[in-house]
This record gives structure tokens, C-alpha cells and sequence, in this order.
């Protein structure tokens, strides 16, 4: 099991940084990592499985919170 769980966040580029969350993402998506350091780095085969991969850098960004994982919980609830 992972002890840490990457979320990534495809925001909107009308939605500011500081408002982009799991409520306001135009998608969610989520992979258990290794390492707190994990959770910014080496998701990208993750975000490249999107359907607004295409428009990260022109409508999108990418924005990522790390989580520890507790045992028996799903890697996104």
C-alpha cells in the first residue's frame, strides 16, 4: 500500500489557483505515491489519461495536493 495518495486537479484557467479544489476541478484524478515529493513529480502518464489532457498550457492547468493514505480507504472518495 501507498502511504500517500497524489490528487490531481485539471482547473479551468477562468478558475483562480487558490479556488481550484476537487469541487471546481473539470476533472479529478488520483494515484497512491511513495513519498510526499511523489505527489508533484512523475504523475504525468496520470494526467496524460484525461480527456482535457490536450488543453493543459491553453484552457487548463494542473494543480496536485498530496494526502496520507489511511489503510482501508479508497485512493479518492
Amino acid at each position: 500500500m501507498n502511504p500517500f495518495v497524489a490528487v490531481i486537479l485539471i482547473c479551468l484557467n477562468t478558475v483562480a489557483p487558490e479556488a481550484c479544489d476537487e469541487t471546481t476541478a473539470a476533472d479529478v484524478l488520483s494515484t497512491g505515491v511513495e513519498s510526499e515529493l511523489s505527489c508533484v513529480m512523475g504523475w504525468q502518464d496520470v494526467v496524460a489519461r484525461s480527456a482535457l489532457a490536450v488543453e493543459i498550457g491553453r484552457t487548463a492547468y494542473v494543480k496536485t495536493l498530496c494526502r496520507r493514505n489511511r489503510p482501508g480507504t479508497p485512493l479518492f472518495a
